[in-house]
């Protein structure tokens, strides 16, 4: 169906900043809800954010406006981007797309994931 690959994860301080990125590739017809999810050692894994085909905005109340995401339709990639980062932000953030055939049947899928580690 569609493969996802996500991009821009790595280290940083407390109070930075990073830009995640997540590209859409493979068979479908068109792309619906797009999110980012996240996981920590020891935790399940939480909504970051979800943003629908039409442009609105889904975000977990406990960011408080740090995160921000967007899509390009044109290239079907979903961005996220991280501000004021804190250590409990660390984790695998994993971008998931829910995909529609032509004859209107939904599947979802996840990308492997890309690590962020916030130090203190």
């Amino acid at each position: 169906q569609v493969q996802l690959v996500e991009s821009g994860g790595g280290l940083v301080q407390a109070g930075g900043s990073l830009r995640l990125s997540c590209a859409a590739s493979g068979s479908f017809f068109v792309i619906n809800d797009m999110g980012w999810y996240r996981q920590a050692p020891g935790k399940q894994r939480e909504l970051v954010a979800s943003v629908t085909s039409g442009g609105s905005t889904n975000y977990a109340v406990s960011l408080k406006g740090r995160f921000t995401i967007s899509r390009d339709n044109a290239k079907n990639t979903v961005y996220l981007q991280m501000n004021s980062l804190k250590p409990e932000d660390t984790g695998v953030y994993s971008c998931n797309a829910d995909v529609r055939s032509r004859t209107g049947f939904v599947s979802t899928s996840w990308g492997q994931g890309t690590q962020v580690t916030v130090s203190s």
